[in-house]
């Protein structure tokens, strides 16, 4: 039914004679259902056949931006941008999608009044959470204490659980708080299992780091200020990768057995080697919807330790951290030796069998 409609306002849109308007609502129409659809490439067609009939419609090339930014190509979004902003420069909308694709650059000072300016302006569109976590992330970043008066901001407009937790894929109404005890999660067994196997594991992880076969990957999410960190990925939304079970086959034979984290399709299970003089900056999960366990494998006396909101705690040898990351934590490894952990991401205890089985991997 989608599909004929979409045809058929094509149809209305090459009629003889049709009024302006009738031409750009059924256009209009058509690029929304075809973006429903996932037809992203033919609703960006039809968004550059409006902006072509319509030039002078600021609104048609803010959509066109946004069609491009979900097909991926911010390049030409953000030429689209800059030519609003060059006959608008007050266009608020056009603002924050600028400023979110200059973040995206990492040009973050560059990016911070242009996400703060749309934001202010509380023109439809700029309501997202998307753009009051990325403005709030370039404030810290460069050291401006307002970014909380802005996760403020976007808690009190529904976008944020709270102050400190930001994650944007959430279940409602599961227990929040930032650090856990293996009790708290009911999943004491697995606790158990990779307390009491650390130095298996541990030495499976040092004979890859050893082998220097570039199986540990730089991290890539930009959350670095400096520093060096590497993961090494065992599963990933809930996905086993067999290459890497093959260089640690004991450490996954222990994971196997626990479908709490092996089937956690919104995490991860991987190592990972910090070395000395590296500062992650404070950082937000992806979602609520898992707990992260740290098992300290090799932890100099000092020098490295975590933030998890306003609680800042210190790994140990043989020993697992919990933590919901959806809330804001920081690391610091001021060491002289590297630091290595094994990560275990596990379905959030109170998610039922229904919602671990039908959420969306992330």
């Amino acid at each position: 039914m989608l599909l004929k409609a979409v045809n058929t306002y094509r149809e209305v849109a090459e009629l003889p004679d049709v009024p302006p308007d009738l031409i750009k609502a059924t256009l209009k129409r058509r690029a929304d259902r075809q973006q429903f659809l996932g037809r992203t490439r033919g609703s960006l067609a039809t968004l550059e056949k409006l902006v072509q009939i319509f030039p002078e419609d600021i609104s048609l090339k803010n959509d066109l931006g946004v069609a491009h930014l979900l097909l991926g190509d911010n390049k030409s979004a953000k030429q689209i941008y800059e030519e609003v902003l060059a006959s608008a420069p007050r266009d608020g909308f056009a603002k924050v999608h600028y400023g979110f694709i200059l973040k995206s650059e990492n040009k973050i000072a560059e990016s911070i009044p242009y996400l703060r300016e749309g934001l202010e302006s509380g023109e439809p569109g700029t309501d997202d959470g998307r753009f009051y976590f990325h403005l709030g992330d370039a404030l810290q970043r460069v050291g401006d204490s307002s970014a909380y008066d802005w996760y403020e901001a976007g808690h009190q407009r529904g976008h944020f659980a709270s102050l400190w937790q930001r994650s944007l894929y959430n279940v409602q109404g599961l227990r929040a708080q930032p650090w856990w005890t293996a009790e708290q999660t009911g999943y004491t067994d697995l606790v158990k299992v990779l307390e009491r196997n650390w130095l298996t594991i541990r030495d499976e992880a040092l004979s890859v780091l050893d082998s220097n076969s570039g199986q540990f990957l730089p991290e890539d999410e930009n959350l670095r200020e400096k520093g060096d960190w590497g993961q090494f990925t065992l599963w990933q939304q809930g996905r086993k990768v067999a290459s890497s079970c093959r260089s640690v086959p004991k450490t996954c034979a222990l994971m196997e057995r626990f479908p709490e984290t092996t089937g956690c399709k919104r995490g991860q299970i991987k190592f990972s080697v910090m070395q000395p003089g590296t500062h992650v900056w404070p950082h937000t999960g992806p979602t609520n919807c898992r707990l992260r366990m740290h098992l300290g494998l090799v932890i100099p006396s000092k020098g490295c330790r975590i933030r998890c909101t306003n609680q800042t705690r210190e790994w140990k040898e043989g020993k697992v951290l919990i933590f919901d990351d959806s809330f804001e934590h920081e690391v610091w490894q001021e060491a002289e030796i590297y630091r290595l952990i094994f990560i275990v991401d596990v379905w959030h205890p109170e998610l039922t069998q229904l919602q671990r089985q039908t959420l969306s991997p992330i």
